[in-house]
């Protein structure tokens, strides 16, 4: 059996193109209960913050905490009157099932209905995978999520811990990965 080479990749967030916006999202689910959270923020060209969000989900699975994030995101990008709008999260499992063109039928099925929904209003989205050593707001976002009541709360711009990953990533801090 061949054995893969695996080369040293720097990893951090890029910023989206001028009059696009960037929404990373993430998912977080803590053992023994599964309890669960999502989180996410849309950023301009300049990573300048233009919104954030984290919701503390209950008990569900990993895959159910991503795609609520992604749609959450998604809901928040609309409501600010974004239409042009790069999905970035780390879970290519939510990925698979977000680009699903055909009726998804298993058991996010009504996710998917909704993020189908959203992703055909009169926008344009990109829907893509990034490591999660450039998803780090998003990260943070969603593990606050565990600390907050049930439910989805507008996480306001100066929360010490968001600003903190808002600036590591606007100084183009990059992170080593094997891939």
């Amino acid at each position: 059996m061949q054995q893969r080479t695996r080369t040293a990749t720097e990893i951090a967030w890029n910023p989206p193109p001028l009059d696009w916006i960037a929404l990373n999202t993430d998912g977080s689910v803590k053992p023994p209960e599964s309890l669960a959270a999502a989180g996410g923020l849309l950023r301009d060209s300049f990573g300048r913050c233009l919104g954030s969000f984290a919701s503390n989900l209950g008990a569900c699975t990993i895959t159910r905490a991503e795609l609520m994030g992604a749609i959450q995101g998604l809901k928040l990008a609309w409501l600010l009157g974004h239409r042009k709008v790069q999905l970035r999260t780390d879970s290519t499992t939510a990925i698979s099932i977000m680009n699903s063109h055909t009726t998804y039928g298993g058991r996010y099925h009504n996710l998917w209905t909704q993020l189908q929904d959203l992703i055909h209003q009169e926008c344009e989205i990109e829907i893509s995978h990034t490591f999660r050593e450039g998803n780090k707001s998003a990260d943070y976002l969603a593990n606050k999520g565990h600390s907050l009541s049930l439910g989805y709360h507008v996480i306001e711009r100066d929360d010490p811990g968001l600003n903190f990953w808002l600036l590591y990533d606007s100084m183009g801090n990059a992170q080593s990965r094997l891939i």
